[in-house]
């Protein structure tokens, strides 16, 4: 390990690697390195480089000077990985978000994809086509391909014939020499024969060998009927017979032992556009796995397993249905899902699997439906019992859930064997699901890690799940989780001697000095599972939930500037477990860089919430944490508060003032004597931008003397960024926010009011979002009196007309008010009243983070293609990072947040649309384009009806 590597030759290799490599792309600082170290599994390993690689070329030259120096590497993909495959002690490799290129080939058949693709990107892509890719991980939305290959990971209804390695057309691949190989090109394979005559003639006489042996032959057939990712593939050297194409399975699996997978072409599977689902509750886990059986020769897609317990642990979850509750331990039930081409067919399908199951005892069900919500409730229980565990678990441990597959005619023992393991080593709170037509069973407990006693504990436990797995029923020790640190000592029990000494060879033959994420797979240390565990120490109770699965990073808008919210967990973890042991952390690196990374950085927006299989939002953390960091600011902030009139006529007025600035000095004028001064300052004055809003000059008053009187009332709560803010220069649309809705409710024929006391009032959020939580309660309190007045006790909707207020809003009122924002408020009450004749125009959509979290996202995007021919909702944006006044005081994180957005504006975009108007400044800047709301797009199209 990385212990016999001197630190002068980590510091000799930085020098190297800096030479082609920028260097903020090669992190060395203690607490990044902890950060970025850190993956989903329960293990731990602090690598002393952690490289953010761009290109291929960047690649080929980091594992060449690695080689070089002699030190080992690991390569990273999303990092959700179980099993300790994406650990290292020495150098990490990571990739930016430059990897994810795609190319959809034969109209959909196949599919390129490079390593940084999230899963759930891909089957995006191919969704036109009636096409998916085969691996299908509960993690495919935060798993990215590189992963999915290199741990030929599959899913509830991928099985063993739509795995990666069963659906591999051909690879892009980096040996530990730096070698290319791209298997779709002749003029790559002919060349690699020369080049690297040592590996080919290896996997000749590796095919020829297994295939004489034919006990061995015979037992990888055996092996992998079931579901397999315990050690390397070595189905291929009997599937294949040509080195390339058992070149190319090999390194399916092989966890990034072998080489590194820079691009994959998968042949792709349908997808069907019709589905049903059904759950059935048997009596007992003996007839449940007998019903699999027969259901495994009717038209099923997927069967899920899950025994009493697990079903005990959702049972007071929402939505449950009502017989969950009374069932006995002893129950168990099968998730059913069908899949087909049609309605008809998908109706003959159900009936022919229920008319299977007439001699069985089904003691509850939930009939097949295709209804979106019921499903969705179905396959929540299914989904749910990972998180039930993990949010129950005791703070200081940590959930693990282990991946086996017993043959499918032994499918009850194997489980009853299990339950008897948990009661012998006390893991009362134990449960059983899995993809019961593969015999895969997932079991997932909790385990403290602190006490050598719970360690041993750990340890005999999984010396008798292999017993009983790999030598009593011949199943598979990692079905699908790969085999990591995890399972690497109980290889050579599963495979045998001879099996277990072609491994090695592999290894051998493809990484002969053995630097390619050494002690993953091939493991000499009979201990390595229970070795460099990772500590989970109590630190907050937002928190103390999080299992550091990763699943919140994609929608994060500073993971790629500082931290991501597993990240910042991660640090605040161990800055808890300093201070827990008596160390003064205030002004170590660590509580340095935590300061940043960790607070300044966070958007704070609660995305991550909504992705967190137990629902934390890091966010909440943040906000908390800021309350003593902004402390000194809250006698300002309480002024600001209580004379808020005056706060918004000074925001007004300085808005005034820029605009003359402009006028006199021009834009780089200002611009230079503004940001100058941010210079100087270091950073601690706001920045300027172009964008930068004119001042509202929309007298409000004025406005609702014109509008119409009638039945049909609206309480309307312009914001206090619509109040002051006007639209930058170049919009369009010059008119302000509130003149424009103000219009398009006059269209609609309704009458307006305006709560008493406007102009002083604000929901809360520029406060709360500093952790001045007092202050953002009366605000938020102030502001539901009025809308309660003004509403006639909630007889008339209210419309608040930015999405960030109704969010809160929402959230925080107590009374029976209807908040909407704009989407929401015409959708629901003007589109009636009015006329809309689509423009035929190419337009940018931008969905914020507080609509996302409202669930608004389609109906936001169903109005704005109702209004424009061609709405682009750009990839990879879920929060432009503008987060309030960050955009001016952190406007690194826009920035971050929003870098995909300008090369994915059309040439024939001039102008987007969004619903808040903060949010808007930094979408206009980073784009090239003006955004307003999506008010101005509505009122532009439409008429009264």
């Amino acid at each position: 390990m990385a212990n016999s590597i001197t630190p002068a030759t980590y510091e000799q290799l930085e020098e190297l690697l800096a030479l082609h490599i920028e260097p903020e792309r090669i992190i060395t600082q203690e607490a990044k390195r902890l950060a970025y170290g850190t993956d989903a599994s329960f293990y731990r390993l602090v690598p002393k480089i952690v490289l953010r690689l761009k290109n291929l070329d960047e690649v080929i030259y980091a594992i060449q000077s690695c080689r070089e120096m002699g030190v080992h590497f690991t390569f990273r993909a999303a990092g959700t990985s179980l099993s300790g495959q994406a650990v290292s002690d020495s150098v990490l490799i990571t990739l930016t978000d430059d990897w994810r290129g795609h190319e959809i080939i034969d109209n959909g058949d196949k599919i390129i994809l490079q390593p940084g693709v999230i899963g759930a990107d891909a089957n995006k892509y191919l969704a036109p086509f009636q096409r998916k890719i085969g691996p299908d991980p509960a993690s495919i939305n935060t798993c990215k391909i590189g992963g999915i290959a290199a741990n030929n990971a599959s899913g509830m209804c991928c099985g063993t014939a739509q795995n990666s390695y069963r659906t591999i057309d051909s690879i892009k691949v980096v040996f530990s020499d730096g070698t290319l190989l791209d298997t779709a090109s002749k003029e790559s394979i002919d060349a690699f024969k020369v080049t690297r005559p040592d590996i080919i003639e290896g996997l000749q006489s590796l095919v020829a060998e297994t295939q004489r042996n034919q006990e061995l032959s015979e037992r990888i057939r055996h092996k992998y009927r079931l579901k397999n990712t315990t050690g390397y593939a070595l189905n291929a050297l009997v599937d294949f017979n040509d080195p390339i194409e058992v070149l190319e399975h090999l390194l399916i699996g092989s966890e990034g032992t072998l080489g590194f997978i820079a691009e994959i072409t998968y042949n792709t599977v349908i997808e069907h556009a019709h589905k049903a689902s059904s759950l059935l509750v048997f009596a007992d886990i003996e007839e449940a796995s007998e019903a699999v059986t027969t259901l495994s020769k009717t038209p099923v897609a997927a069967v899920e397993l899950m025994d009493g317990r697990a079903l005990r642990s959702v049972a007071d979850k929402p939505g449950m249905p009502a017989f969950i509750p009374e069932l006995d331990l002893e129950a168990a039930a099968l998730l059913v899902e069908s899949h087909a081409s049609s309605h008809d067919e998908l109706d003959k399908q159900c009936e022919q699997i229920l008319g299977s199951l007439s001699d069985y005892t089904i003691i509850e069900s939930v009939p097949f439906t295709s209804d979106a919500k019921t499903v969705a409730t179905l396959w929540g229980i299914r989904k749910g019992m990972f998180p039930a565990v993990g949010a129950v678990r005791e703070v200081g441990t940590t959930v693990i859930i282990e991946d086996v597959a017993f043959p499918v005619e032994n499918l009850a023992n194997g489980v009853r064997d299990l339950q008897a393991l948990f009661d012998k080593y006390h893991y009362s709170e134990a449960i059983i699901f899995g993809h019961a037509l593969e015999g895969n069973l997932h079991f997932v407990f909790t385990q403290g890690f602190e006490s050598q006693d719970e360690v041993t504990r750990y340890g005999g436990f999984m010396d008798d799940v292999a017993e009983l797995v790999a030598v009593k029923y011949q199943g598979s020790l990692k079905a699908e989780h790969g085999t990591g640190r995890n399972m690497a000592p109980y290889v050579e029990l599963e495979w045998g001697k001879d099996g277990y000494a072609l491994m090695q060879r592999i290894k051998k033959l493809f990484d002969p000095e053995g630097l390619l994420n050494p002690g993953v797979i091939i493991n000499d240390s009979p201990t390595s599972h229970i070795e460099n565990l990772k500590p989970m120490p109590a630190a907050d109770d937002i928190v103390d939930r999080c299992i550091e699965c990763g699943f919140c990073e994609p929608v994060c808008p500073s993971r790629t500037l500082t931290l991501s919210p597993r990240q910042r967990i991660v640090l605040y973890r161990e800055l808890q477990r300093r201070r827990a042991q008596g160390e003064n952390v205030e002004a170590s690196e660590l509580e340095k860089v935590f300061e940043y990374q960790g607070l300044d950085t966070c958007a704070a927006t609660g995305l991550c919430a909504d992705r967190c299989p137990v629902g934390i939002n890091t966010g909440d953390l943040v906000k908390q944490l800021r309350t003593a960091k902004y402390q000194k600011f809250t006698p300002i902030a309480k002024w600001t508060a209580d004379h808020f009139s005056t706060t918004t006529s000074l925001t007004r007025a300085s808005l005034k003032a820029n605009q003359i600035a402009v006028k006199v000095l021009g834009e780089n004028g200002v611009s230079k004597l503004v940001n100058g001064v941010r210079k100087l300052s270091h950073n601690k004055t706001p920045i300027w931008l172009p964008e930068t809003p004119q001042s509202n000059t929309h007298k409000l008053d004025n406005a609702l003397e014109l509008l119409v009187r009638s039945d049909k009332k609206v309480v309307y709560v312009p914001s206090c960024a619509s109040r002051t803010m006007g639209q930058q220069s170049d919009a369009q649309d010059q008119r302000s926010l509130t003149e424009v809705t103000l219009s398009l409710i006059k269209k609609a024929g309704f009458e307006v009011i305006i709560p008493d006391g406007i102009n002083d009032q604000c929901c809360g959020m520029p406060y709360d979002s500093k952790g001045m939580t007092d202050i953002a309660t009366a605000k938020s309190q102030q502001l539901e009196q009025a809308l309660w007045k003004a509403s006639f006790e909630g007889e008339y909707p209210v419309l608040m007309d930015t999405s960030p207020c109704a969010k809160r809003s929402i959230e925080n009122f107590t009374q029976p008010l209807e908040i909407l924002e704009p989407t929401g408020f015409v959708s629901k009450y003007l589109l009636p009243h009015l006329d809309i004749v689509q423009k035929q125009e190419t337009v940018m959509l931008h969905v914020t983070c507080s609509s996302r979290r409202m669930g608004l996202e389609g109906d936001m995007l169903k109005l704005a293609k109702a209004c424009a021919s061609d709405v682009i909702l750009p990839e990879h944006i879920a929060c432009c990072g503008w987060a309030g006044d960050k955009g001016f005081t952190t406007p690194e994180l826009n920035a971050a947040a929003v870098h995909p957005l300008k090369e994915q504006v059309p040439n024939n975009c001039s102008r987007g649309f969004s619903n808040s108007r903060t949010c808007e400044i930094g979408l206009s800047h980073h784009s090239g384009i003006p955004y307003q709301s999506i008010l101005y797009l509505v009122d532009e199209v439409s008429s009264a009806r």
